[in-house]
C-alpha cells in the first residue's frame, strides 16, 4: 500500500511540475503568425543592438588608453624642436587623443587661435566617430517597446474576433492565440527596450570620459605652446 500511495505521489508531483512549466518556444510558437513576426522582428533588433555595444564598447576601450608619460614625451620633443618625431610619437599611439596632438603639432609656427581651431575641428571629427551608430541604441530602446505594444494590439483584436465568432459562448482555447501574441510580444519588447536603453546609456558615459581626456589633452597641449621658450 505505502508503495502504492508513494507512485501515486511520484506521477502527481510529474504532472504537477509538467503543468507548471512554460515553454518560451511553446508561446511564440501558440502566438499565431502576427506574433511570430513581431518576436523576429524584436529578435533581430537585440541582434542589432548587442551588435553595436559590443562593437563601440571595445572601440571606445581602445581610445581611451593614453599612456601617462605621452604629453611628457611630446613637450620635450616639442621644446627640442623635434616636430617629426612628436609627430611619429603621436602616429604610433594611433588613439583620438594622440590624432588631436599631432592635428596640434603640424600647425605649429601658425597663430594659436588656428591651431586652437585645428584642434576643435579634429575633435568633432573623432567624438562623430567614437558615437557612430551608437544613436541606433537609442532608436531600438524606444523603438522595442512600442513594436510589442503593436503585438499586443494585434494580440486583442485577434481576441476580440474569436469572441465575436463565438456565438455567445466564449472558450479559453478560442481565446489563446490572440493572448499569447498580447503578452509575449510585450515582455519581449520591454525586454529589448531594457538591454538596448542599458547599453546605450553605458556607451555615452564611456564616450564622455574620453571626450573629457581628449578636451583635457588639448588644453595641456595649448598651455604647452604658450610656456615662454
Amino acid at each position: 500500500m505505502l508503495a502504492f500511495f508513494q507512485e501515486n505521489k511520484e506521477l502527481l508531483e510529474e504532472a504537477a511540475s509538467q503543468e507548471k512549466t512554460l515553454s518560451i518556444y511553446k508561446l511564440i510558437m501558440d502566438g499565431g503568425l502576427g506574433g511570430q513576426i513581431i518576436i523576429a522582428i524584436l529578435f533581430v533588433l537585440l541582434a542589432v543592438a548587442l551588435y553595436i555595444y559590443f562593437e563601440r564598447f571595445f572601440a571606445i576601450k581602445a581610445a581611451s588608453k593614453v599612456d601617462k608619460n605621452f604629453m611628457n614625451q611630446i613637450r620635450d620633443l616639442v621644446l627640442d624642436g623635434k616636430l617629426d618625431a612628436a609627430k611619429a610619437l603621436c602616429e604610433n599611439a594611433s588613439t583620438p587623443t594622440a590624432r588631436l596632438i599631432e592635428k596640434g603639432v603640424s600647425r605649429i609656427g601658425k597663430p594659436l587661435e588656428d591651431i586652437n581651431t585645428a584642434i576643435e575641428n579634429a575633435g568633432k571629427l573623432e567624438v562623430y566617430k567614437l558615437e557612430r551608430n551608437v544613436s541606433v541604441l537609442a532608436t531600438i530602446a524606444g523603438a522595442a517597446p512600442m513594436i510589442g505594444f503593436l503585438g499586443t494590439v494585434i494580440g486583442m483584436i485577434v481576441a476580440i474576433h474569436e469572441i465575436a465568432n463565438s456565438g455567445g459562448q466564449i472558450d479559453i482555447k478560442m481565446l489563446s492565440d490572440g493572448l499569447y501574441t498580447a503578452m509575449t510580444t510585450t515582455v519581449a519588447g520591454l525586454i529589448v527596450g531594457i538591454i538596448a536603453y542599458i547599453t546605450y546609456n553605458h556607451l555615452v558615459v564611456r564616450t564622455d570620459k574620453v571626450v573629457y581626456q581628449m578636451e583635457a589633452k588639448s588644453v595641456e597641449f595649448l598651455d604647452l605652446l604658450n610656456e615662454p621658450v
